[in-house]
């Protein structure tokens, strides 16, 4: 396995691959900034 070298950019292709594919779940290795970040996409982007 290779190692990630900018995890922001990771996470936003991880969750762009699964929205297009109309995953309901994706697994992303966590951190507090992804986790913020998720945070504000689902009160801006879903809600």
């Amino acid at each position: 396995m290779s190692k990630v070298t900018d995890p922001i950019a990771d996470y936003l292709t991880r969750l762009r691959n699964a929205i297009q594919a109309k995953h309901r779940v994706v697994d992303i290795p966590a951190s507090g900034m992804k986790k913020e970040m998720t945070k504000l996409l689902k009160e801006r982007v879903i809600s």
